[in-house]
């Protein structure tokens, strides 16, 4: 009889563990393809685009921990692999920068799973994600735009919206780090707008 129950609870064990990973695996698939849907906004250069590819990784982060939600931004991350123009490097800052949003979330939705303790690990992460998005930006993503484009012309694409920036700093500062931010809350509303509907399909719970 025992053998039996402990059979039955390494079954079950199995087929959550299974569940999660196609989960993740389903997460991380549309978290893809709104990556490919991206779009310029008015108050910023048009080589800067918005997509809410962080929302499915910002769901798992709160419905299967953390750990789930880096997960799907390193599958999101490893499918546009393919169609970089950047040789992996756009690629990557958005992986770190994905992580450094839902992980910081997650845990902290993890230590008190309430709607407060969600929408303040959904903050942290944004504050988080917009403060390294600088450190990304000026030491990953931009010299190898340089490349492709001067630095003087990405400057000057910015001080076209606000000529008092000076220096690629000041453009990070001024524009990338409150877009990126505003990028992350994005996501927050509708996490929060469409979260309880999802929460138990991803979780295989009926409540």
């Amino acid at each position: 009889m025992m053998n039996q129950t402990a059979q039955k609870s390494q079954t079950r064990s199995s087929d959550n563990k299974v569940r999660r990973m196609a989960v993740i695996a389903m997460m991380g698939a549309v978290s893809a393809v709104l990556m490919f849907f991206s779009f310029s906004v008015p108050f910023m250069p048009s080589f800067i685009k918005l997509d809410f590819s962080e929302l499915p990784a910002l769901i798992a982060a709160f419905a299967l921990g953390p750990a789930a939600g880096a997960m799907v931004c390193l599958i999101k991350n490893l499918v546009n692999l393919f169609f970089s123009t950047t040789g992996g490097v756009g690629e990557l800052s958005n992986f770190l920068l994905g992580v450094f949003f839902v992980v910081p979330a997650g845990v902290f939705y993890s230590r008190a799973k309430s709607r407060r303790s969600a929408l303040v690990g959904a903050l942290l992460g944004a504050v988080t994600m917009a403060v390294f998005s600088n450190i990304t930006n000026y030491y990953i993503v931009y010299p190898v735009y340089s490349n492709f484009m001067p630095m003087d012309s990405i400057i000057k694409a910015y001080q076209v919206i606000n000529p008092n920036v000076e220096g690629l700093w000041d453009c990070l500062l001024w524009f990338n780090m409150p877009f990126t931010f505003f990028k992350g809350m994005c996501s927050v509303v509708i996490t929060f707008l469409v979260y309880k509907h999802l929460s138990p399909i991803i979780k295989g719970s009926s409540k």
